[in-house]
C-alpha cells in the first residue's frame, strides 16, 4: 500500500510538473506570437509610410499635423488668388496700351494722310479751273476729253480713300464746315444761308480736310 502511495505521489508530482512546464510553453508561444504580430504590424505601417499611434500622445501628433496641413492649404489658396489678381491687373493694362497705341496709331495714319490729301486739293482746283475755262465748242476735242476723264479718275480716286466735296451752296451756314469771307444782304434767300462758295471744302472721312469758302447772305 506504501508503495502504491508513493508511485502515486510520485505520478501526481509529475503531471504538475508536467502542466506548469505545458502552461509555461504555451505563454512562451503567446509572447512570441504577440511579439511577431507587433513586429509584423510595424513593418507594414512603416511600409505605408506612417507611424503607429499609441493612446492620446498619437491622436495629439495626428491632430496637430492635420492642423498644420489645413494652414499650409490656406498659405496656398491665398498665393494663387494673388498670383491670380496680378495676372487679371496685367492683363488689363496690357489690353488698355494695346488699345491706346492703335488708336494713336490710327491717329497718326489719319494726320499723315490728311497732310498729303491737303497738298492734292491745290491740284483739283487747278483741274477744275482748266475745265471751266475750255469754251463750250472745243470740249468734245479730244485732249479736252481727256482733262476731263483725268479729273473725273483723280476725283474718284479720292472718293474710294474717303475724300468728299461739301455741298454748301444753299445750306444754312455752320462754322464747323463753312469759312464766310463775304456777307450780302438779300431778301431773295433767307437768314445766315450759303448763296455762293468761293473755294470747294472737302471731308476726309468724319473730319473736316478744307473748309468751304463762302458767301453768306442776311
Amino acid at each position: 500500500m506504501e508503495e502504491k502511495k508513493k508511485g502515486s505521489s510520485k505520478a501526481n508530482k509529475n503531471t504538475k510538473t508536467t502542466g506548469k512546464a505545458t502552461t509555461e510553453t504555451v505563454e512562451e508561444v503567446k509572447v512570441e506570437t504577440a511579439e511577431e504580430t507587433e513586429v509584423e504590424t510595424n513593418e507594414v505601417v512603416e511600409e505605408a509610410g506612417t507611424k503607429p499611434t499609441k493612446g492620446k500622445k498619437g491622436g495629439r501628433r495626428s491632430g496637430s499635423n492635420n492642423k498644420a496641413l489645413e494652414l499650409e492649404i490656406e498659405k496656398q489658396k491665398e498665393l494663387v488668388e494673388e498670383a491670380n489678381d496680378r495676372y487679371k491687373r496685367l492683363l488689363a493694362e496690357f489690353e488698355n496700351a494695346r488699345n491706346r497705341n492703335e488708336k494713336e496709331s490710327k491717329r497718326m495714319y489719319s494726320v499723315g494722310a490728311k497732310e498729303v490729301l491737303e497738298q492734292l486739293l491745290p491740284v483739283v482746283d487747278n483741274f477744275e479751273r482748266a475745265l471751266q475755262a475750255i469754251p463750250e465748242e472745243d470740249k468734245e476735242r479730244a485732249f479736252e476729253q481727256g482733262v476731263d476723264k483725268i479729273y473725273k479718275q483723280l476725283m474718284t480716286s479720292l472718293g474710294d480713300i474717303g475724300v468728299k466735296p461739301m455741298e454748301a451752296v444753299g445750306a444754312e451756314f455752320n462754322p464747323d464746315f463753312h469759312n464766310a469771307v463775304m456777307h450780302v444782304e438779300d431778301e431773295e434767300y433767307g437768314e445766315n444761308v450759303v448763296v455762293e462758295e468761293l473755294q470747294k471744302g472737302y471731308m476726309y472721312k468724319d473730319e473736316v480736310l478744307r473748309y468751304s469758302m463762302v458767301k453768306v447772305a442776311n
